[in-house]
């Protein structure tokens, strides 16, 4: 289980393959690793800027040693842009002394708190990224097993982990119906029909959890899965 990183099955396009020094790290480590430098982050000072500098240094460093490609990570990053958002919005809505940015005035307190929230959210996506893409599922399952984390939400990452490209596939498939039938999921004139479709989607995955769990009681499931 320690040592044959480089020929493990993953799933194409979602995490690349590797051997470095992290990948081979074992995950539970990982995993306090990351809580631990994110525990940092969190509890830097807002205007503590040079500090910031350096966690973002050191995780650079951690992705340069992993020789995990940017191409692989930077895409991924979307997933921030709800975060992006509010911290841009947060000089412009924030109340207090006023100053002037390219000649706009904005809130000096919302302005340090929206630069604060958008560092310590890159910083994190970033390091969430990183352990993903070094570590692989099971690896990760295993180590939360041995971080003592309650055997039920394994579980349900387990299944999560095994069933989100079913779930992924399926949705593919409904959006080409869609499609086909002259639905244009991006038009919001069209968006009650996809809410619609989403909500079936949603149905369907349930049944099929239920499905699942009725076939694991028959064959003897008490509630743990077998190592």
């Amino acid at each position: 289980m320690g040592t044959g990183h480089a020929h493990r099955s993953h799933v194409p396009g979602e995490r690349p393959r590797g051997d470095s020094p992290v990948h081979r790290a074992p995950a539970h480590l990982k995993v306090l690793a990351l809580l631990g430098f994110m525990l940092v982050v969190v509890a830097t000072p807002r205007e503590a800027y040079p500090v910031f500098a350096l966690e973002a240094a050191v995780l650079l460093g951690v992705v340069a040693v992993s020789r995990v490609p940017l191409r692989h990570l930077l895409p991924r990053m979307v997933v921030e842009v709800p975060f992006v958002v509010f911290a841009v919005l947060m000089p412009f809505i924030a109340h207090g002394p006023r100053t002037e940015v390219l000649g706009v005035s904005v809130s000096e307190p919302g302005l340090v708190a929206g630069l604060a929230l958008l560092v310590k959210g890159s910083i994190g996506v970033l390091a969430s990224l990183t352990l993903a893409a070094t570590t692989d599922p099971q690896d990760l399952l295993r180590g939360l097993q041995r971080l003592r984390t309650p055997d039920l939400l394994v579980q349900i990452m387990g299944f999560m982990i095994r069933y989100l490209q079913v779930v992924t596939a399926e949705l593919g498939r409904m959006m080409t119906a869609l499609r086909s039938r002259g639905c244009d999921p991006r038009s919001p004139r069209h968006w009650p029909v996809l809410a619609r479709s989403l909500g079936a989607l949603f149905i369907r995955s349930y049944e099929r959890g239920e499905r699942v769990h009725l076939a694991m009681l028959s064959r003897g499931y008490d509630g743990k899965l077998p190592t």
